[in-house]
């Protein structure tokens, strides 16, 4: 009898496997991390084959360290960092390149010259995305145009392309296959049409035959081999839209934000693709049974990097942890950090805004930035609320939240507080490993239904204190945009 299912999570800073039984319970986790490279100021680069083998390690140690047999295991379902790009050759399996993570922004350069050109209200009404270096498509025309390479396996038809996802069901299986989720973010995809658009594939130059075969997020990808074995891929998205899959958002109107390197808030608009007029993106959010289901999304792109940055940078932390306390222990209300390292998401799409942070004094300290940086996940999530409620016209009573940040409860209060309602969060939070595994098990009814999820609610506590902060943060973000005006 199968009785498991594996969720690869495949993360911008590591990789995780994670076994699951009927019941939704993880049963065991094996995670390692793997290089960042950054070659000149803004680049950011992962090894594709260091991701391929960290991924693998972790697949294979999970069902090492777990006792299982491959027989047990029913299916695989795969959750990815989006819009992460990779061209390797097909002949060979070689990357021709480092990945191009999302969080890069060499391409911005050739962002300006695409608004320049006027093609920006083409882009976002087939799209539902913006003209911005955190794309694919921009990545991959630096590529095609920086690595002399590329034309020989062009020619010779040995060239692919990839997001996350399609490198390793390609290594895995030898399918050249990516879901419509990670497809969706791209920038290369007509979502209203479901299809590669050729318009789109003539702006950014990209030959149509390096990219995937499409498929849903409940789909057959094809097996990996594993002691004789084989074991389907059965599921698989862009690692926000598993995590509202796997916080169960199935319903119109109900959203949730993954506090991760980055935040990413996303709600459920159904069969409609709500067109944003306040900075946001559309998105596919899942595609099952022959109907694709869309989300309104906001994009955050440094949070939990900024948490990562006090312990690596400026090495005032030890473990993430430890900022719950430093921040319970000082009652400074002036700190304003607005980690804008990769310049800022949604809703102000400003890719030349550099990281900053207002208001110290004498007495500022390790404690007070701690502090000013886990409020600034909160704060930048509140302005992307804003946005959706603009674009969505209704007002959120409850945000489910997920991720490793939300953990601390000092964050998910301060949440509350600045949103004016519900933070709700479920006892198990690796949502986004769980919305894969409910993907790969969703044709087969693999999991048992509806199991009761105790969960932690934060409600608001507004107050004086908390409207200044938020006046302070507005008065940081319009200093910025201004100074750093495109």
């Amino acid at each position: 009898m199968k009785k498991y299912i594996i969720s690869l999570d495949q993360g911008t800073t590591s990789c995780r496997s994670i076994l699951f039984d009927r019941n939704k319970k993880i049963i065991h986790t094996e995670q390692k991390e793997f290089s960042q490279i950054m070659p000149e100021n803004g680049w950011v680069e992962h090894d594709p084959l260091e991701i391929l083998e960290t991924q693998l390690f972790t697949l294979k140690k999970v069902i090492e360290k777990s006792g299982i047999k491959a027989n047990e295991i029913e299916s695989i379902g795969i959750t990815n960092q989006r819009e992460t790009t990779v061209l390797w050759d097909k002949s060979t399996g070689k990357p021709v390149y480092n990945a191009i993570v999302w969080q890069d922004n060499r391409t911005s350069e050739f962002c300006k010259t695409l608004i320049r050109e006027g093609k920006e209200e083409i882009i976002k009404e087939k799209t539902g995305l913006v003209v911005d270096s955190y794309f694919s498509s921009t990545k991959i025309h630096w590529i095609l145009n920086n690595v002399p390479e590329c034309d020989k396996l062009l020619s010779n038809n040995n060239l692919l392309f990839g997001t996350i996802d399609c490198w390793l069901i390609w290594n895995l299986t030898g399918n050249h296959f990516t879901d419509l989720t990670n497809a969706s973010r791209t920038q290369l995809l007509n979502i209203k049409e479901i299809k590669w658009d050729t318009e789109l594939l003539s702006f950014f130059k990209v030959p149509i035959q390096v990219l995937p075969e499409l498929k849903e997020s409940a789909d057959e990808f094809g097996n990996w081999e594993f002691n004789g074995v084989n074991i389907p891929i059965l599921g698989v998205a862009g690692d926000q839209q598993a995590a509202l899959f796997g916080q169960e958002c199935y319903e119109v109107g109900m959203a949730k934000n993954t506090y991760g390197t980055g935040c990413f808030m996303l709600l459920n608009t159904g069969e409609n693709s709500i067109s944003s007029q306040n900075g946001l993106l559309t998105t596919i959010a899942w595609s099952i049974n022959g109907k694709v289901n869309y989300a309104l999304e906001g994009s955050v792109f440094i949070a939990g990097a900024a948490i990562q940055w006090l312990r690596d940078g400026l090495k005032i932390i030890t473990h993430a942890n430890e900022t719950e306390q430093l921040a319970n222990e000082t009652r400074d209300e002036d700190v304003i950090f607005v980690p804008s390292f990769s310049g800022l998401g949604a809703p102000y799409w400003n890719m030349n805004v550099k990281g900053t942070i207002f208001g110290l004094s004498r007495n500022s300290g390790s404690k007070e930035i701690c502090k000013a940086a886990l409020e600034s996940l909160a704060l930048q999530t509140r302005d992307v609320l804003i946005a959706m409620e603009k674009d969505a016209n209704l007002k959120l009573t409850t945000l489910a939240v997920d991720g490793g940040a939300c953990e601390n409860n000092f964050l998910m209060q301060f949440q509350a507080d600045v949103l004016n309602c519900n933070v709700s969060r479920p006892s198990m939070i690796e949502s986004t490993a769980l919305g894969a595994a409910l993907l790969a098990g969703y044709k087969n009814d693999f999991f048992t239904q509806n199991n009761e999820d105790n969960r932690d609610i934060f409600r608001p506590n507004p107050s004086h204190k908390i409207n200044q902060k938020i006046k302070n943060w507005n008065k940081a973000i319009q200093t910025l945009l201004t100074h750093y005006d495109i």
